[in-house]
């Protein structure tokens, strides 16, 4: 089973939850996934609630859960009168999970050669940096497309740069064609200039290494409104 990715750039999509669950054992991976998706669709959803996207970590270990929402009053609401009930039928069933807790983000800017237009990704990379307010995040997003837009690595087909609303944390939201486009990428020092000039910004820090940014494949989807 496997889910289109998202429209990131859909324009009512007014913020962004991006939470990643902690599962206890590889073989639970899928069944959280199918579970949140179908409790989602079991209940009555609010128009605000735009799309939700399950995506599974390569090494078995996480589902990140993408949710696209008009508004975070909105989000706040359903967490408020609904979310409780619906997490609590989830641990029911499986015991377990860690959650470290939802980031919301706003989508600052995105690069995405023209020609990657008609072809879909296949693997979903989320490097973090971690940063001292706008300005960073802005700074940061603006280096890197820079340097993609100049070297335009094969197998990219889009990068978009969510600023998480605290100021705390960009998530730079990677498509590529395939994993094996992002390791050849990476193996041949594709990250080594970036690398480079992020370590120049003031108030911007890598929160993994090269060899531990997380890789995801999508698994399922809902699309609660389309998109405009």
């Amino acid at each position: 089973m496997s889910a289109p990715f998202p429209d990131v750039r859909r324009a009512d999509a007014g913020t962004i939850l991006v939470s990643s669950w902690i599962v206890p054992a590889p073989d639970v991976q899928r069944r959280a996934a199918d579970l949140v998706i179908e409790e989602w669709e079991r209940q009555e959803r609010p128009a605000a609630m735009l799309s939700l996207t399950t995506f599974l970590s390569e090494d078995g270990s996480h589902v990140l859960n993408y949710a696209q929402w008009t508004d975070d009053d909105a989000h706040r609401e359903w967490v408020r009168d609904r979310r409780p009930a619906a997490i609590g039928k989830i641990d029911e069933t499986l015991p377990g999970i860690e959650r470290p807790g939802v980031v919301r983000y706003a989508l600052y800017r995105s690069y995405a050669p023209r020609e990657s237009a008609p072809r879909r990704p296949g693997a979903l990379v989320t490097p973090t940096f971690d940063t001292r307010g706008p300005e960073g995040q802005r700074a940061l997003s603006d280096a890197v497309i820079g340097i993609l837009e100049r070297i335009r690595p094969a197998g990219l087909l889009g990068a978009h740069f969510h600023a998480s609303k605290d100021g705390r944390r960009v998530l730079n939201y990677v498509e590529w064609q395939d994993t094996e486009a992002w390791r050849r990428f990476a193996d041949d020092g594709g990250t080594n200039e970036l690398r480079t000039v992020i370590g120049t910004l003031e108030g911007v820090t890598p929160a993994h290494s090269r060899l531990d940014v997380p890789r995801y494949r999508p698994y399922r989807s809902l699309e609660n409104v389309p998109a405009p």
